[in-house]
């Protein structure tokens, strides 16, 4: 206790560095997270015997919402590693449209130089259901021309393909692949 100043135990400070400060406020936070979302599992995890009796049971499935969907990250991984870097492409979807008439692949540009291939008109582009056993391909429009776009590809913007799905033979939830000249992109689910 310090001489001249009249002050208990209980309400004295004591400097804290600031990762420390930073762990305790997040500690705090996580627990009142905790504690607003689930009131009841929080208090089971805090007594022993709770948590013995947790620990016979077989498992014990916590309270979702019902609106929460997991949606995975398609590319997360060596894939999303292996499309940016060899072909300079990122977002790559595969899309049911038109009550399912067309099939719509769109991709973002990361590097212009390694994604001209996927834009350049010479390549032929076509979507392969294995499943299903069919090859889509690009249809010709007589006054559009190809449902492709093959202008030089530009970092940061996104670019499509549209393949005819005539008798609609790629149905949602397929895995397929798409070639467009040497690249390839295997395992595509169609959403």
């Amino acid at each position: 206790m310090q001489r001249g100043t009249n002050t208990s135990a209980s309400t004295r400070r004591t400097p804290v560095s600031g990762a420390a400060a930073c762990l305790t406020g997040l500690a705090l936070a996580a627990a009142a997270a905790s504690a607003a979302t689930s009131p009841p599992a929080a208090q089971a995890r805090a007594t022993p015997d709770a948590q013995s009796a947790r620990s016979a049971a077989v498992s014990v499935p916590g309270p979702q919402s019902a609106g929460a969907h997991h949606r995975p990250e398609r590319f997360a991984g060596r894939a999303g590693t292996y499309y940016r870097l060899l072909w300079g492409v990122d977002s790559l979807q595969v899309r049911w449209g038109e009550s399912g008439e067309v099939i719509r692949f769109s991709y973002r540009v990361l590097d212009a130089d390694k994604a001209k291939v996927l834009n350049d008109r010479k390549n032929e582009a076509s979507l392969i259901d294995p499943h299903a056993g069919v090859r889509l391909v690009v249809p010709f429009m007589e006054n559009v021309g190809l449902l492709r776009q093959t202008a030089a590809p530009a970092d940061g913007k996104s670019y499509w393909v549209v393949f005819s799905n005539k008798g609609r033979l790629v149905k949602r939830g397929d895995h397929v692949n798409v070639l467009i000249g040497s690249f390839h992109a295997n395992g595509l689910v169609v959403d």
